[in-house]
């Protein structure tokens, strides 16, 4: 047993005789290479425990996970929690500012807690473009038994991973990207995992089932829909919707929605669809609806979606609301948190911007394009590591002036209830995922956003959730309550632009050294760049 392996071990041990009422699972995962072919061409694809996508991950409110990862790969690895707050522990975030990666032949056990969430959520490899090649599955947090859930349970509960894909390596396109290009066009879009028509999912004629789907591709907006059938969502990356039924549903990339549909159409094989949106090009990929009795496989061409208009997605973005009388994580109503009667106490502006810095294609926010350090920020925080990076790096408002690099850090205080505006002056749709929190989108329209902008918030319903787009010539205005110390990773999820700098991290910041606050650095951190040699806790 290796001491990273027996100091967790100990861990675990006093925290489970501490806190019996929090179960732990645990989790043994082996990441390396292995063919796949989900367009027909063989593909070097990074596999988790020899499966592509990777395990699904179960789990209730408040568990801890044990996740050992064994990196079998030729490169540094790391994996990170799309939508898992990680309450006080951003060292366990897996993101290049906050942990650093395992090396080839090594080992790391994450310890997560799902503290006070639910919902439907995804892991994915945070570095090296590995995103390309796999590596990502689902995460399901159920809620407590005693806890009431607004729908009765499915008959069946699936895991769907969606996402446009690319025949090159990852590798080729990481190097095109060096290079200082821009990526083509994808080939295709996977189901789980599968081109067209590869997977299918059995259902019984009348029983109702659940759909967690989410986005993990690269960056294309996504329409999700089901030949003859509707779609009731009921959850958005760890709320309970108000249950509003869709013919079709928009999933932009790095986002999850759960959806109910009953299977009540007459008894046969149906497509499930899913097309790009906001494309000159539409890529389009099918999976099967299996009734179990079915008189037939499925006919015709599959049925269209909407493909380039935005007004569409907007008015159906802005028809999704948090469900108020349903308990969350909690027994207590999810309206019980009157988010739209706090005060705001600082506004942030934010506005993406591409451009050539040094011969080379990058991408920013507020003119800066992220540099990632020699060691990750949380590390040289907390060792107080000088010239690693400055607090005030990256304004809190557009600069209207070119891009140019640096390693940008946002300090924000502990606590404050902040507004940030997400302005996207470009022609493009944009994502954006913020690590550790979930936000309220209160607002979204065309144009530049104003002050008077605000007279248009949704200050009683407004959805909470970690991942946000904001369309072409557009805004989107969050509202969040910094309430969680850490190292913070905001981020575009059109994932060659987050790999060319658009991305910066918000210091949560208090002065307040108290484990209530922000618990200490893991005893098994790895150490790597300036905090080489350093020592974590003792044993």
């Amino acid at each position: 047993m290796s001491l990273n392996m027996a100091v967790v071990l100990c861990f675990s041990l006093f925290a489970m005789a501490a806190v019996a009422e929090d179960p732990y699972r645990f989790f043994n995962w082996n990441v390396t290479y292995g063919d796949i072919y989900p367009l027909g061409v063989r593909q070097q694809g990074i596999l988790i425990n020899g499966q592509f996508p990777g395990p699904d991950i179960h789990s209730v409110t408040n568990d801890n996970l044990i996740i050992n990862v064994f990196n079998s790969l030729d490169q540094p690895f790391l994996l990170s929690w799309n939508g898992v707050q990680q309450r006080r522990n951003s060292f366990e975030d897996g993101v290049s500012g906050t942990t650093c990666p395992i090396p080839p032949g090594g080992n790391f056990t994450y310890i997560l807690q799902v503290k006070d969430q639910i919902g439907s959520f995804y892991y994915f490899p945070s570095l090296a473009f590995h995103k390309a090649a796999g590596g990502f599955g689902g995460i399901r947090i159920l809620s407590r038994p005693r806890i009431p859930v607004p729908f009765d349970d499915p008959a069946g509960d699936y895991t769907v991973l969606i996402g446009d894909w690319y025949k090159f390596n990852h590798t080729d396109l990481r190097a095109i990207l060096d290079r200082g290009s821009r990526l083509p066009f994808p080939d295709g879009i996977l189901i789980n995992g599968r081109g067209s028509n590869g997977e299918s999912f059995n259902v019984e004629q009348g029983k109702t089932y659940r759909l967690r789907i989410s986005n993990v591709g690269l960056e294309n907006s996504l329409n999700f829909r089901i030949q003859n059938h509707n779609l009731k969502l009921v959850e958005v990356e760890g709320t309970h919707t108000v249950q509003t039924t869709y013919s079709s549903l928009d999933v932009h990339v790095g986002q999850s929605y759960s959806v109910l549909f009953t299977a009540d159409q007459p008894a046969k094989d149906y497509y499930i669809v899913v097309s790009s949106r906001f494309t000159s090009t539409v890529l389009t990929s099918t999976a099967i609806l299996r009734y179990s009795n079915s008189a037939g496989p499925v006919s015709g061409p599959p049925p269209g979606g909407p493909t380039i208009q935005i007004d569409w997605s907007l008015n159906q973005a802005r028809s999704i609301r948090t469900n108020l009388t349903a308990s969350g994580p909690r027994p207590n109503p999810q309206g019980s948190y009157h988010y739209g009667l706090i005060n705001t106490t600082r506004t942030i502006i934010l506005s993406s911007s591409a451009g050539i810095v040094n011969g080379k294609q990058r991408y920013g926010i507020n003119s800066v394009s992220y540099v990632a350090p020699d060691t990750p920020l949380k590390l040289a925080d907390y060792f107080k590591i000088p010239g690693v990076f400055r607090v005030g790096s990256i304004s809190d408002r557009p600069t209207g002036g070119g891009l140019y690099l640096d390693t940008s850090v946002l300090q924000t205080d502990y606590r404050a209830f902040v507004e940030i505006v997400l302005q996207n002056e470009e022609d493009v749709i944009q994502s954006y995922h913020l690590d550790g929190y979930s936000f309220f989108v209160v607002g979204m329209d065309g144009g530049q956003w104003t002050t008077a902008s605000r007279n248009e918030y949704n200050l009683r319903d407004a959805v909470s959730r970690s991942t946000t787009q904001v369309y072409p010539k557009s805004w989107t205005a969050i509202y969040i309550a910094l309430d969680n110390v850490g190292m913070w990773n905001l981020r575009s999820e059109f994932w060659a632009r987050q790999y060319l700098g658009q991305q910066f991290y918000m210091r949560v910041y208090t002065t307040s050294t108290s484990i209530r606050d922000e618990y200490p650095i893991p005893k098994n951190a790895l150490l790597c760049g300036r905090a080489s040699g350093r020592r974590t806790r003792p044993l």
